[in-house]
């Protein structure tokens, strides 16, 4: 039982209880997480507590939702009442949130159960989870390399089965590209198209949550019950939420894709592209038509993203003062002391960086000459999609440059790690849907990504895609070897 799918037919069925599902994911984390780091905090009692009133509803003849029982991670920048959420970071230790987030309200309601708190890089800044204050996350398929970041931690939960599904954020590229990097399946939505209430942001215009899991059928499955208008979120778009698992339903006959030139360049690692090609030559042979298009602002997207990136972190980050919520620096005696001792000793050296740099671009004299110039660039990259998008149905990109890398191996030179997202913050500048799903391994046994991009709203296609892909090829099945031979089937105790 690993899939979501597996997972809601078993407690459908009674093959297992709520419980029995909870017990079996603490079960498995137990076990595996020692060896990779992923989850920050486990609360059983709370878990539990939930999975005993879904239970307690099924034999009294209720409905408990169509995900009711289904265990789930959350990464830990999404808020849940009374749960401790800090953002991986020194500075919110101590933090738990008054409310919950939109998307776990609707996933509550809808009968999952949150069972973990996921590691992630500090304020979801970085590429590997490398920078964490608490640990560095470890990739299920090699431990001495990076699962990717921010969402590092929920994505190697799902690889090495310890959750069926996770939450995660996207800022650029945060959720697809670890999914890339593990082997599993990752959903950035359109921006606006789920609530960012709850979420503790990093980039306002560019953040985004959604879901990961091992298969596109699972992430049209649990996309329903995150979807939506929400009035707590200003950016939230009032439009209907499709049958998504509808999707799942047609193949690629008259799918019209784009292969972007600007994404085949120096720099690529020949595993990726090989495999990225071996996959558009499987779209064809299954009538999909693959055509090749332009992007031309591309080489301008991971300049202008950690510009306005940096920039609204700069912003949103200077509320963590010492004063309102969160860590203070003990030994402060004055005011002044308390906001630097705080900031200083509060923030990681990754987390400092950006802001230095955002406050620098938004600074009188350089805001022209950089801030308002990458925003008139971000225009350009949008207006980029949009022609695309007025000839084909959707475009077919690498995810990741490379396979994932060594544990520590980007540290000391920030400007290799940004490029590590150089396929996927166009995306967010764009504001269009991204879905990453595995399609091959390297000569190392590596997994590499393929990222399938569509216009807005238009999640219908990617999952369509990305369907289809999956029912012709079995990555995204494979399991790593940090995975036992087997779990245990969860079963029902009279």
């Amino acid at each position: 039982m690993e899939t979501v799918r597996e997972w809601l037919n078993a407690l459908r069925t009674g093959e297992c209880s709520a419980r029995d599902a909870v017990t079996t994911a603490l079960e498995r984390i137990r076990t595996v997480d020692p060896q990779l780091q992923a989850v920050i905090a486990i609360d059983p009692e709370r878990a539990l507590a939930q999975a005993d009133t879904i239970d307690r509803q099924r034999a009294g003849g209720e409905d408990p939702g169509p995900l009711a029982g289904l265990p789930i991670g959350i990464k830990d920048v999404i808020c849940e009442k009374d749960v401790e959420c800090t953002c991986a970071s020194q500075i919110l230790k101590g933090y738990r949130p008054p409310y919950d987030a939109t998307v776990i309200t609707m996933l509550r309601r809808a009968g999952a159960i949150p069972v973990a708190r996921l590691n992630m890089d500090e304020f979801a800044m970085g590429s590997s989870t490398d920078h964490s204050a608490f640990a560095i996350t470890r990739n299920p398929w090699d431990t001495n390399r990076i699962p990717g970041g921010s969402s590092g931690g929920s994505a190697a939960a799902v690889a090495a089965r310890m959750l069926p599904c996770a939450l995660g954020s996207d800022t650029g590229g945060s959720i697809r590209q670890p999914a890339a990097l593990c082997g599993v399946t990752g959903l950035k939505p359109t921006y606006g198209r789920v609530s960012r209430y709850g979420l503790v942001a990093y980039a306002s215009s560019l953040d985004q949550i959604g879901p990961l899991a091992l298969t596109v059928e699972d992430i049209a499955l649990l996309l329903p019950h995150l979807a939506g208008h929400d009035p707590h979120d200003a950016t939230s778009a009032n439009l209907p939420v499709p049958n998504y698992p509808a999707a799942l339903f047609q193949d690629l006959r008259g799918v019209r894709l784009g292969v972007p030139k600007e994404y085949f360049i120096a720099g690529l690692d020949p595993a990726v592209e090989t495999a990225v090609r071996s996959a558009l030559h499987l779209f064809a042979r299954n009538g999909a038509d693959c055509v090749e298009i332009s992007l031309p602002h591309t080489e301008y997207a991971i300049a202008t993203y950690y510009i306005i990136a940096t920039a609204e972190a700069s912003s949103n980050l200077a509320r963590y003062d010492g004063i309102h919520y969160g860590w203070r620096a003990p030994e402060s005696t004055t005011l002044d002391e308390v906001y630097s001792h705080t900031r200083r000793r509060g923030f990681g050296e990754e987390v400092i960086r950006r802001i230095i740099l955002g406050t620098y671009v938004l600074s009188s004299g350089y805001y022209d000459a950089y801030y308002l110039k990458a925003l008139k660039v971000r225009t350009l990259i949008r207006q980029d999609f949009t022609r695309a998008f007025d000839t084909v149905d959707a475009i077919v990109t690498p995810t990741s440059p490379t396979p994932a890398f060594a544990l520590g191996e980007k540290l000391n030179d920030p400007l290799q790690m940004y490029l590590s997202d150089i396929f996927t913050v166009s995306v967010n500048l764009a504001g269009i849907p991204g879905l990453s799903v595995p399609c091959g391994f390297s000569p190392d046994g590596l997994p590499i990504g393929l990222q399938i991009l569509a216009k807005p709203f238009d999640e219908m296609m990617l999952l369509r895609v990305g369907h289809a892909w999956q029912q012709l090829t079995d990555f995204h099945l494979r399991r790593p070897p940090v995975c036992a031979t087997s779990f245990s089937r969860p079963t029902t105790h009279a």
